[in-house]
């Protein structure tokens, strides 16, 4: 069992027993039926990943790394907020008809500030400071911007993270007010895993620990039987993730750049319903 699947079963275990269920409340999203989508929800759950002991991809089912990857890149690396500069069509349905989701994600990384060490947007503020001031407690990012909120087709989910150097390793939280389990715990885990290990590599440090913080963990009610099966499957180890050691640049990584070896899963899901 990898630890990443440990984590996982917890926390479903721990929202089914002991969540709160929010049938018969105000809720914003539906299924596509247009019934209203309810959860089971916990808030405040914390989960903590060394990535030094291990990558902390689940073994329960398949998380298609190298996409997962693709997408940070394409918020962190291209900074952009159009669909089509992105491989996958995951985000299709929150695009106007230009492929633009607003000025969300890879928008807001992309707006530059005025620091006394010159403009830089929130990216290369975090390069810079890794380089120059590594101990530094200010080492952070933020896209849930208030103005922006109207103008953003999806508000962020995952919308901060905070940079720590521990002796000579390159710690991480990453800050997320909302989140649909089945579908995004292990994705977000994984994106952010790879994004820890290229930032710590370029930036002369290893990869130590993601800290996942998430203030509403649901499953949805259609999900509920879902994941009663896929916490009770088979698991196997982790896989090892290794990271060209050639690339000392930020925007010179691609998802290529990772070797994903003895990934052994269980079986897909297919035809997941998403709730909007």
């Amino acid at each position: 069992m990898s630890y990443a699947d440990k984590l996982f079963i917890d926390m479903c275990s721990d929202i089914l027993e002991n969540g709160y269920s929010t049938e018969g409340e105000k809720v914003r999203p539906k299924w596509a039926d247009g019934s209203y989508a309810y959860t089971i929800k916990r808030f405040g759950i914390v989960n903590r990943y060394d990535l030094s002991r291990e990558f902390p991809a689940i073994t329960l089912r398949k998380t298609y790394i190298r996409s997962a990857i693709d997408e940070v890149l394409w918020i962190w690396q291209k900074k952009s907020n159009n669909v089509h500069d992105l491989n996958s069509h995951i985000w299709d349905e929150w695009a106007d008809e230009d492929g633009s989701i607003g000025k969300a994600y890879g928008y807001q990384m992309s707006v530059k500030h005025q620091y006394k060490e010159g403009e830089m947007d929130q990216v290369d503020r975090v390069l810079f400071d890794l380089k120059n001031n590594p101990f530094s407690r200010r080492i952070m990012t933020n896209i849930y911007v208030h103005q922006d909120l109207h103008e953003m087709n999806l508000y962020p989910c995952a919308y901060s993270m905070t940079f720590n150097v521990t002796g000579n390793k390159l710690n991480a939280i990453l800050n997320q007010r909302s989140q649909d389990v089945l579908t995004a715990n292990n994705w977000n885990v994984v994106q952010y895993a790879a994004l820890l290990m290229m930032i710590s590599q370029v930036s002369g440090f290893e990869a130590g620990e993601l800290v996942h913080v998430i203030a509403d963990a649901h499953i949805y009610d259609r999900h509920i039987p879902i994941i009663k099966e896929l916490i009770r499957r088979p698991t196997y180890a982790a896989p090892t993730v290794r990271l060209n050691p050639d690339i000392h640049d930020f925007y010179q990584f691609t998802a290529d750049d990772f070797t994903i070896e003895n990934y052994v899963t269980g079986p897909q899901i297919k035809n997941i319903p998403v709730a909007i």
